[in-house]
C-alpha cells in the first residue's frame, strides 16, 4: 500500500527510544521529513527538551516552516507498584500527570495553530490499554492515559472543522524501559524466593492478559502511525486504536 507521505513534515515528541523512535524511523522510511523532541539528543534529527515546559515545546514547534503531522509518544510511570493505590502518596501522582497529560496538552496547544494554518493534518497521541481498564499496576499512569484518551476526543471535535484528525494509539505489552520499570517495582515487594526474572514475569503476564500470547513490537505502532497520517485514514478521528494482542478485549 502506497501511503503517499513523501516529503510531508512530521513532529515526533518522544523520538529518542522505544515506540517513539520506531515511529520516527517509520515516517523516515516513508520519505517524510521528521524532527524529534526528547529529553536526550541521541540523533541529529532530535531537539532536546522537556514536554512539561510549554515554552520549550512552543520553541520546537516554531522550528517548523510547515508541519503536517504531530505524534506524541511520551509516557512515564510512578516507578512504584500501585496496588492498592495507597501504596503511593498523592504527591507521587504529580510528575506522571505533568508528563503524560499536561505534556500532551502542551504539544496540542503549540502545534494546533500551525496545523490550522496549514488547513489540515493529524495529531496522534500514544496512550495505553491501562487507561481503558483501570489497571491497578500504576494508578497515576492509568489515570493519566485515561485522561489523554478523553482529551483526544475533545481535540478531535475541536479540530475536525479544520480538517485535522486526532487519534490515540494504544499499546499493550511492549518490550520497553517502562515495562521493565513496572516489573522492577513489583519484584521489590516480593520475598526473594518468589521473585522472577523480567523474561519470566513478562511471559507469565502475557499469557494471562493477551489472547494471542505474544509481545507487541514497536514497528507495529510505527506502521499504524503512518497509516493514520495518510489519506487512507481520512475519515478516522477521535478513535483509540488498540494494538494489544487482545488485552482490552480480555479484560
Amino acid at each position: 500500500m502506497n501511503l503517499h507521505l513523501e516529503n510531508q513534515s512530521v513532529a515526533v515528541i518522544g523520538a529518542a527510544r522505544g515506540i517513539g523512535r520506531a515511529i520516527a524511523e517509520g515516517f523516515i522510511a516513508e520519505g517524510c521529513r521528521v524532527r524529534g523532541f526528547d529529553r536526550e539528543k541521541n540523533a541529529d534529527f532530535i531537539t532536546a527538551g522537556n514536554v512539561t515546559s510549554y515554552n520549550m515545546v512552543k520553541s520546537f514547534a516554531a522550528e517548523f516552516e510547515r508541519v503536517d503531522h504531530v505524534v506524541f509518544c511520551v509516557g512515564v510511570g510512578s516507578g512504584k507498584f500501585g496496588f492498592p493505590f495507597w501504596n503511593l502518596e498523592p504527591f507521587e501522582w504529580t510528575r506522571v500527570l505533568e508528563v503524560n497529560l499536561i505534556g500532551a496538552v502542551n504539544v496540542a496547544h503549540a502545534f494546533a495553530p500551525r496545523l490550522i494554518e496549514r488547513g489540515g493534518g493529524s495529531i496522534l497521541f500514544l496512550v495505553s490499554v491501562a487507561g481503558q481498564m483501570g489497571s491497578q499496576t500504576d494508578p497515576p499512569y492509568s489515570a493519566s492515559k485515561a485522561a489523554l484518551i478523553n482529551f483526544t476526543q475533545c481535540a478531535a471535535k475541536d479540530l475536525g472543522p479544520h480538517n485535522i484528525r486526532v487519534n490515540a494509539l494504544s499499546p499493550g505489552m511492549v518490550k520497553t524501559e517502562l515495562n521493565q520499570s513496572i516489573w522492577a517495582a513489583g519484584q521489590k515487594l516480593l520475598p526473594e524466593e518468589q521473585r522472577q526474572s523480567f523474561d519470566e514475569w513478562a511471559l507469565q503476564k502475557i499469557k494471562k492478559v493477551s489472547h494471542l500470547g505474544r509481545w507487541q513490537m514497536p514497528e507495529e505502532y510505527a506502521a499504524m502511525a503512518c497509516f493514520l497520517a495518510s489519506d487512507h485514514a481520512k475519515n478516522i478521528t477521535g478513535q483509540t486504536i488498540n494494538i494489544d494482542g487482545g488485552q482490552v478485549m480480555h479484560a
